[in-house]
């Protein structure tokens, strides 16, 4: 990963970093260049810069911006949605490769270059380079392949959009830490028990699943219970406030990290789920696959008191 940060002077460099982008792009071997828009008017701006349309650019915007699918569908370039949130930078990074990976705008094995600027911001100021394959640093762990292939993987990002939210947010004003367990639910059951009542029990299927919005709004209450929350494979929400079983894992890379991660890497390892924990002291999203983290989240904290 190579990161170039350039200061804007003049009133719009985004053409002239673009086409640095892209210049890098080629001498790279790289697939695609990711460019980060924050808003209407950047979408807008670059649906007018038709000399830069046939160039290998993903668009990666807010999920909360007012553009229709029939402008996504018709834009002249893959369009990639992002957490409405802020992020830090190489999390909001981390997060749209997860995305464009789901979509098929990539690949596991690409190389990617991304332009972006601050968060809610319209200049861009920054060129990033990254090899898919390549890990990344103990610092921006992401090492997700395995994740990637999981059959669970679609449900997995829903889960990682809900922690983001709880972890910028919180719940009415006050920090919350939580986990989410997704795939392999009868070992995960098994190997955990009920710390009160399971909320969930008693409700059909299609009432508990996670692409309903009255299930997320739940999650979101629930998720300041003790306990983790158990996601089916196919999305189903099986339970609140479990205890996990597993055992803790103790390694050097889980020093310093409460005891929510260290049962999130011990049921991982147990068991072929993946583990999600938001941490209540600074709203980080961390998830764990083999009782290992491969990829970490950073949301920026905003109206909740830690």
């Amino acid at each position: 990963m190579v990161v170039y940060q350039t200061g804007a002077s003049m009133k719009d460099h985004r053409l002239t970093i673009i086409r640095n982008a892209l210049n890098l792009a080629g001498e790279t071997g790289s697939h695609k260049v990711f460019l980060f828009l924050n808003s209407l008017a950047d979408f807008h701006w670059f649906l007018k810069a038709e000399h830069i349309h046939h160039a290998p650019i993903a668009l990666v915007i807010p999920s909360d911006l007012a553009i229709s699918s029939l402008e996504i569908k018709q834009a002249p370039a893959p369009v990639i949605r992002s957490w409405a949130g802020n992020q830090t930078r190489f999390s909001r990074i981390k997060y749209a490769f997860l995305h464009a990976v789901l979509q098929g705008v990539i690949t596991i094995d690409s190389k990617v270059i991304c332009v972006l600027g601050p968060g809610g911001k319209s200049h861009l100021d920054t060129i990033t380079i990254h090899d898919l394959t390549h890990s990344w640093s103990e610092d921006f762990p992401f090492e997700v392949r395995s994740l990637i292939k999981n059959p669970a993987f679609p449900i997995i990002m829903a889960a990682i959009d809900i922690a983001l939210d709880i972890g910028a947010l919180g719940r009415e004003g006050k920090s919350v830490g939580t986990t989410f367990v997704i795939g392999d639910e009868r070992n995960v059951l098994e190997a955990s028990h009920q710390l009160v009542f399971n909320p969930f029990k008693g409700y059909p299927k299609k009432e508990r699943m996670i692409a309903r919005p009255e299930v997320v709004e739940s999650i979101k209450e629930l998720a300041q219970l003790d306990g983790a929350i158990i996601i089916t494979t196919d999305g189903a929400v099986e339970a609140a406030g479990r205890n996990l079983d597993a055992g803790r894992v103790n390694t050097k890379r889980l020093r310093g990290l409460g005891s929510r991660h260290r049962a999130a890497a011990g049921i991982t390892r147990k068991t072929s789920a993946v583990a999600i924990v938001v941490s209540e002291s600074t709203g980080k999203v961390t998830i764990f696959e083999k009782g290992s983290i491969v990829a970490t989240l950073e949301p920026l904290i905003s109206r909740r008191l830690v």
